[in-house]
């Protein structure tokens, strides 16, 4: 689920990228990927958790590293297009 929502985070980060360079409104792209981002980040911690709760610590092992390293890239990605849109609408 976390990286459905990651996913989707950046494909609204670049449709507000594609709309801010058209001069078309872009704000609500902008919320929706913020809004994803954040969600993923939720749902992502949620689940190691649920595995830490549940004592499963081989799971939380095995996943641990690979959701770090997609939240990052999904995370980093939204942000740095979205401020590459806001930037370009202040000019």
């Amino acid at each position: 689920m976390w990286l459905a929502f990651g996913i989707l985070a950046v494909i609204f980060a670049i449709l507000n990228l594609i709309f801010a360079f058209k001069g078309k409104e872009a704000k609500y792209f902008r919320f929706m990927s913020m809004a994803l981002t954040i969600l993923t980040l939720w749902v992502a911690l949620k689940e190691e958790l649920n595995l830490f709760f549940i004592k499963d610590f081989t799971a939380l092992e095995d996943t641990a590293p690979t959701l770090i390293n997609g939240l990052f890239v999904c995370s980093v990605g939204s942000i740095l297009i979205n401020s590459i849109s806001l930037f370009k609408e202040k000019k």
